[in-house]
């Protein structure tokens, strides 16, 4: 499995990066490649052109509603719709139950399905996994202002054959049996970090690195790449959070790097 930083800036597409958006990729049966989008956040569509053709997805899961993390669905609707020979009539596309309503209004329509590219949506449901070729997809309800979710995606290792391996992604949240249970033990956490510590004192909303830190180490995590932190942060400080309290490898999200499990 491999999972590919489409964009990772907080809040709104930033100058070095689309706002949240990731693919993670793994080969099924007969070597087919299968390809799931988590988020589609502003300019994260566009930016994901360049890595492969809108065709080749095969699931979309969305963790909320809020601009930074599904925008761009009114983009792939639009390309579905009207690009001549676009096969993308049946896609799945997964997220809280006012998805389909919510991608209508963006797309000034009344009619819920109407201009959705015809989708197929469906609705998380709490830790009930959604099967998609090889990839198990486990949903958790987070902490946010509106109804979000974290995911754990389980799906063959790329580099230990024979082997399952797990990627945890947070989605937007704050400390809770949601993220204790989407990092634990996994293989990768990618966590979103947009809050600094002694700067940010609202209570459920984002985590900070220090946040991020604990629950890695308290989950077990292999692995730590930390995301969504808007232009104004310093990657600096919310690192040095982190390892407050984490001693795994750790990294920062950066647009287009790929990481093998």
């Amino acid at each position: 499995m491999r999972l590919i930083i489409v964009g990772c800036t907080g809040t709104m597409a930033g100058p070095a990066s689309p706002a949240s958006g990731y693919l993670v990729q793994a080969r099924g049966e007969r070597g087919r490649l299968w390809t799931v989008a988590l988020d589609l956040g502003s300019g994260a569509f566009g930016a994901m052109q360049r890595l492969l053709p809108p065709e080749a997805l095969d699931f979309v899961g969305i963790t909320h509603l809020h601009p930074d993390h599904c925008a761009d669905l009114t983009g792939l609707a639009v390309y579905a719709k009207y690009r001549p020979g676009a096969e993308l009539s049946s896609l799945p596309v997964y997220g809280p139950a006012d998805t389909p309503r919510h991608l209508a209004a963006l797309q000034y329509s009344s009619d819920p399905i109407a201009r959705g590219g015809d989708f197929v949506f469906g609705v998380w449901e709490e830790a009930v996994a959604v099967t998609v070729g090889p990839f198990q997809i486990t949903p958790y309800l987070m902490i946010h202002p509106v109804e979000t979710w974290g995911f754990r995606v389980e799906g063959p290792s790329s580099v230990r054959p024979g082997r399952r391996v797990v990627v945890g992604y947070t989605g937007d949240t704050d400390t809770g049996p949601g993220l204790a249970a989407v990092a634990h033990r996994v293989d990768l956490l990618l966590s979103e970090a947009a809050f600094e510590e002694g700067r940010d004192t609202a209570r459920g909303v984002h985590l900070t690195g220090r946040r991020v830190g604990e629950a890695a180490a308290a989950g077990g995590a292999r692995r730590v790449v930390v995301t969504h932190l808007p232009p104004w942060n310093d990657p600096a400080v919310t690192l040095a959070g982190v390892r407050e309290a984490y001693s795994g490898p750790l990294s920062l999200a950066r647009r287009h790097v790929m990481y093998y499990l």
